[in-house]
């Protein structure tokens, strides 16, 4: 059995808006992840299940190791296909706002969204949410928005309604946003969930397959590229990688060629703390993902010095500047966290 995370009084406020609603929008946070895809679609299946018009937006491409997943061909990129969408959120009676809590997590999409008449739930787990969401269903102790996902279609009674597509949709969410359940996934509760998708017929090892091992010759040899260009900070146990523009073009980058580098690091005995910085291909920006093992907050030093935040051991960062600025910037960011980086609890 799982607890009730989700009040009641949200859940029964949905259900009402649920009921009267005909015309559904999901949107999702830019340069969408596992998770942001996987909980669109998982609430999409159910959605359609119960004839309701709903449609998936998000601000732009996905990476293609999500694109074998059920209802993937019908989402809608916001920012090849604007009108058409600005039409679709501002016609929706309801909107769900999943996995992001602040309106500049959906870049271009913030105005539309927050202009339209709709009524909006945020359905997330990242803290401190800010206020555009009538019901706020945000939980940052669960492992995926995924999940959350999960647990709201049962409480409203609705389990039987889960299609094996939408299963596999959700279950898809979890295992990426946990790196297939090795951080932020000691939750028993997590593999109830698990139990049940299972019995939905989802084929997980499968899902795996698809999600980890369908990459290209070139990623495999950029990953090789990027770990022979790795340092290591033996006296904070930690690592960073980079990646540049000229880089990226060399090894024929596509958008989720570089999905999980940044853990690699934290394989090598005694490294706690990884970094990977890359320059975005969209924005004059530098991307920062950050991962940890342990206690090592993550998220606080996103926040002290990327302007970013997440999770205690998985967040991100923007850093507007040259990859020898954003290296120093880390590197300072190295030195005020060494105490903690080379505790022993």
């Amino acid at each position: 059995m799982l607890t009730k995370v989700i009040e009641q009084a949200k859940i029964d406020h949905f259900t009402k808006w649920f009921e009267r609603a005909d015309k559904i929008v999901i949107v999702s946070h830019v340069s969408p992840d596992g998770d942001a895809i996987g909980s669109s679609l998982g609430l999409y299946h159910f959605l359609n299940s119960q004839e309701k018009t709903v449609n998936v937006i998000v601000p732009n491409a996905f990476p293609d190791f999500l694109r074998w997943m059920p209802g993937s061909k019908d989402i809608l990129l916001y920012d090849r296909y604007k009108d058409f969408a600005d039409k679709l959120i501002a016609e929706a009676d309801v909107i769900c706002c999943l996995d992001f809590n602040a309106l500049k997590r959906i870049d271009d999409m913030a105005d539309a969204v927050a202009a339209a008449p709709a009524r909006k739930i945020m359905i997330d787990h990242h803290l401190y949410p800010e206020e555009f969401c009538k019901i706020v269903m945000s939980y940052p102790k669960i492992s995926s928005t995924s999940e959350l996902i999960f647990r709201l279609i049962c409480r409203m009674g609705y389990f039987s309604d889960i299609t094996k597509e939408g299963a596999e949709c959700i279950y898809t969410g979890m295992m990426t946003d946990t790196g297939g359940f090795t951080y932020n996934s000691n939750n028993r509760e997590i593999y109830f969930i698990i139990s049940e998708l299972l019995s939905k017929g989802i084929d997980k090892d499968d899902i795996y397959r698809k999600v980890y091992n369908t990459y290209s010759e070139s990623r495999l040899r950029l990953m090789g590229y990027v770990l022979s260009n790795m340092t290591v900070y033996p006296d904070c146990n930690s690592a960073l990688i980079t990646l540049t523009k000229a880089e990226q073009s060399k090894f024929n980058y596509i958008k989720g060629d570089s999905e999980g580098f940044v853990n690699i690091p934290l394989s090598i005995k005694n490294v706690c703390f990884s970094c990977f910085l890359r320059e975005d291909t969209e924005k004059p920006m530098i991307k920062i993902s950050l991962r940890s093992v342990g206690t090592f907050p993550c998220n606080q030093l996103a926040a002290e010095f990327f302007n970013g935040g997440g999770h205690l051991n998985a967040s991100g960062g923007e850093f507007f500047g040259t990859m020898e600025e954003a290296k120093a910037v880390f590197e300072k960011a190295l030195e005020k966290y060494k105490p903690l980086l080379t505790s022993k609890s």
